[in-house]
């Protein structure tokens, strides 16, 4: 199946502007960052973690594991409870990012029809296309 060409309408049928629901950052435990995201993350007091084996954390460090995984990037920002991501803020029952100009290529490119299924039914395996992802759904490269 070959990606349609879509116009501004139709695209913003398709992507309706941010409702502020706060599912976004709320559904998923776990948001894959670029390397270069990493410490900006950290920093602002993101959890960042990898997917390790009890094995690979007996024989090596932990930051030694971290290093490995970010020059795969294999590094996520992790959501460790029910309450969604720390930048997530309400207000007046809006949802807003603490650090939206500065968030992750991956959250730039969630759209809130993958809230639910009705944009993936309609596209099937080629949404990531349409998403700014490649056909592994991680972000594409910068620059």
């Amino acid at each position: 199946m070959n990606i349609p060409n879509l116009d501004n309408t139709t695209l913003k049928t398709i992507f309706p502007e941010c409702r502020q629901c706060g599912t976004c950052c709320k559904r998923y435990k776990k948001v894959l960052l670029h390397g270069d995201e990493v410490e900006f993350i950290k920093k602002m007091g993101g959890y960042v973690g990898i997917d390790a084996t009890l094995r690979q954390l007996r024989e090596k460090p932990l930051s030694q594991l971290v290093e490995e995984n970010k020059e795969k990037g294999k590094v996520y920002m992790i959501h460790p409870d029910d309450k969604g991501c720390v930048f997530l803020q309400c207000r007046n029952g809006l949802y807003y990012c603490k650090i939206y100009h500065y968030r992750p290529l991956s959250c730039q490119g969630f759209r809130c029809n993958l809230a639910d299924s009705s944009f993936l039914d309609l596209f099937g395996g080629d949404a990531t296309g349409l998403l700014g992802l490649n056909s592994f759904g991680l972000a594409f490269k910068k620059g």
